[in-house]
């Protein structure tokens, strides 16, 4: 992702937003970007308030980020949509502390709906989780 082609990703106004609104007290306070390949991308960094298992951030969380990075790259397109559909796989745990990158694209368009597919990793590459999923557009 180049510095040029950055574009940060806004829905309609949603300050309290848990993953990415920044009035939310106990948000991630994600900030998406276009990618070059028409994703969109954020950073994190996790922590302790976030945990499972000791050391271990919550899957719930890890959820979450996927589904918000598939949003984000729907809202990238100006499509209005709503999940129907979630399926997650983890594939490594990720630990506290641990710096990472989510990643989100469109795979296809078939009328109102909107397949998507997105994926947290380590900011070195290591997937930790991948997930699929099935918005339906909103009139």
């Amino acid at each position: 992702m180049s510095a040029d082609s950055v574009q940060e990703i806004f829905a309609r106004p949603q300050s309290r937003c848990i993953v990415c609104g920044p009035d939310n007290p106990r948000g991630l306070k994600l900030k998406f970007a276009t990618d070059d390949d028409g994703g969109v991308s954020a950073e994190w960094e996790t922590s302790i308030e976030f945990e499972g298992y000791n050391g271990v951030l919550h899957g719930g969380i890890i959820s979450l980020l996927l589904d918000e990075a598939m949003a984000k790259a729907v809202i990238a397109r100006d499509w209005l949509a709503m999940t129907v559909e979630l399926k997650t796989r983890y594939r490594h745990h990720v630990t506290t502390g641990e710096r990472l990158r989510i990643e989100g694209r469109v795979v296809e368009r078939r009328k109102r709906r909107i397949l998507t597919e997105a994926s947290v990793c380590t900011v070195g590459g290591e997937e930790r989780a991948r997930a699929t999923g099935i918005f339906l557009a909103v009139d």
